[in-house]
């Protein structure tokens, strides 16, 4: 593994919320490179796993702009759906990635479930894997979690996502409704983080 910290980085992502959220993780100094700048498509996600898409994100970017690339791939498991989207979560949202189409679909699949789903605790996580991966071929891959629970309707603007309706354990507030600031600070992202950050 490169002991050299990382002054310059691709993110590799088509999605503006993490472009903005992972941004927000790096240190000041790093310069980042975005797909802003390089207009490439995403590749397919054949992987079966967060680690798995993860790496396949990270790999493919760094191949097209040969440069250090960090991925992420993230979704929310929700028990009671036998842990789906998980790996779908941005499929749920529909090929435009409307998350209000997914939000419909995440209650309407609960409802399925329990009609009674709203008197009850619909315990959930999400999860992030962010891969580092450098030009030779080298890469590391850090997860992160956060439990929670599904709020009984949709609350807040800020965030993006599932942002809304999860409501982390042991506070009362969505990500939707925390300030960006607070939320970046315990997320499942920001867990993931910390464990590269070493790197920069």
């Amino acid at each position: 593994m490169s002991k050299k910290k990382i002054k310059e980085i691709f993110i590799g992502s088509n999605n503006k919320g993490k472009l903005k959220e992972i941004a927000n993780l790096l240190p000041q100094i790093s310069k980042i490179y975005s797909n802003l700048d390089y207009k490439i498509k995403s590749p397919l996600e054949t992987g079966t796993t967060f680690q798995e898409n993860s790496l396949l994100k990270a790999k493919y970017f760094s191949k097209k702009t040969k440069k250090i690339c960090l991925s992420d791939d993230s979704g929310i498991e929700i028990d009671i759906l036998n842990r789906k989207p998980g790996i779908y979560s941005a499929d749920w949202a529909g090929k435009k990635r409307n998350f209000d189409l997914a939000i419909r679909k995440v209650y309407l699949e609960i409802f399925k479930k329990d009609k009674n789903w709203k008197k009850k605790k619909i315990t959930a996580r999400f999860i992030c894997v962010l891969t580092i991966f450098w030009p030779n071929g080298k890469f590391v891959s850090k997860i992160g979690k956060i439990e929670g629970r599904i709020s009984n309707s949709k609350k807040g603007k800020n965030g993006f996502g599932y942002d809304p309706i999860f409501i982390p354990k042991g506070k009362r507030l969505t990500f939707g409704e925390m300030d960006p600031k607070k939320k970046y600070s315990i997320d499942h992202r920001s867990r993931a983080f910390k464990k590269i950050r070493k790197f920069f």
